[in-house]
């Protein structure tokens, strides 16, 4: 533990007990709820071994814990008794332990519904672990946390997390990547005046291809998925940065270019068939009357900004240049 062993002895604990039965397992003192789970999970012939230290009372002077040669149990009045180890339990401890930003353990490790992958719940957010998927163990919790759930977690579109949380400081948002189709989700949490996020706002992104130009061998290189915070599952907005050869392709066929676009990223969850139907006309009208402003810039700006509350209007307003120059109509 970093943290100073004082306030431990200033606070007086309860022990880790649902009960008083104590144990000397290989010289150390093992007890109450900390001694049950450790048989619950086999005891000196579980992964944990014998223990290598008595029952001691954490840093900040909630819970206790017992250190084993393969792990530790941590136990708190809120949390309960639950082993930590392994892979899981050598990011946690990278995280500060109970101290950290996940707080308590609180449930044991368990296995994924894919057989192979791990996962363990804290007090506040859960650390993912696959051998082959995941590049390590790493933490979700929080806003990125909610959206990664509303796709059904590692077995959903975005798959296993393959980083940590980290700062975006040019567009001031939070952002975790994740392993399907290398997609990123993010939380902005004062939003940057731009579509949906001009407050706090969520999502998710995905870029694939390059933008150099006349060379570029996508259509769409980015797509970008903007969800307010103030009208979670009912707004959200969606962003396309075609390429050059996007421009030309989608004006041609614009349906080609909104199926690139849209599989880029997951299709948002609290999209409906009017929604949707809206959607593809904006786009549309996008594609088809995309103009160079000069060279290296568009009239309307560099991308594509899709708003799901647009009414869906008929095709042939739709496509009346005199509707809306910006196709965002009302």
């Amino acid at each position: 533990m970093f943290t100073s062993m004082l306030l431990a002895l200033a606070v007086q604990v309860p022990r880790a007990a649902a009960d008083d039965h104590d144990a000397v397992i290989c010289g150390h003192h093992v007890q109450g709820a900390i001694l049950a789970k450790y048989q619950e999970l086999g005891g000196e012939k579980s992964p944990l071994g014998c223990p290598k230290t008595d029952e001691l009372t954490t840093p900040n002077g909630v819970g206790r814990y017992n250190t084993f040669v393969g792990g530790s149990i941590y136990w708190s009045p809120d949390t309960g008794a639950h082993p930590v180890w392994g892979t899981i339990g050598d990011k946690w401890g990278t995280m500060g332990w109970e101290a950290g930003s996940l707080g308590f353990p609180a449930g044991d490790e368990l296995t994924n519904p894919d057989g192979v992958g791990k996962r363990q719940q804290f007090q506040h957010g859960t650390i993912y672990w696959h051998p082959t998927l995941s590049h390590g163990a790493h933490a979700v919790s929080g806003t990125i946390g909610s959206v990664w759930s509303a796709y059904n977690w590692e077995s959903g579109d975005f798959g296993y997390p393959t980083s940590d949380v980290s700062w975006d400081k040019d567009n001031k948002e939070n952002y975790q990547r994740f392993a399907n189709k290398n997609l990123t989700i993010f939380s902005n949490p004062n939003g940057n005046g731009i579509e949906g996020c001009e407050s706090a706002c969520a999502g998710y992104y995905g870029v694939v291809g390059d933008s150099s130009g006349d060379q570029a061998t996508d259509l769409i290189n980015e797509t970008r998925v903007e969800i307010p915070m103030d009208a979670w599952n009912t707004k959200f907005v969606i962003r396309a940065w075609p390429t050059l050869k996007g421009r030309a392709a989608s004006k041609a066929d614009f349906k080609l270019g909104w199926d690139q676009m849209m599989s880029r990223v997951p299709t948002p969850w609290a999209m409906t068939t009017t929604e949707r139907s809206s959607l593809y006309k904006q786009f549309a009208c996008h594609a088809v009357f995309t103009l160079p402003k000069k060279p290296g810039q568009w009239l309307g700006g560099p991308s594509w900004d899709l708003e799901s509350w647009r009414p869906d209007i008929s095709w042939v307003k739709a496509m009346d240049p005199l509707t809306d120059s910006k196709c965002n109509w009302n």
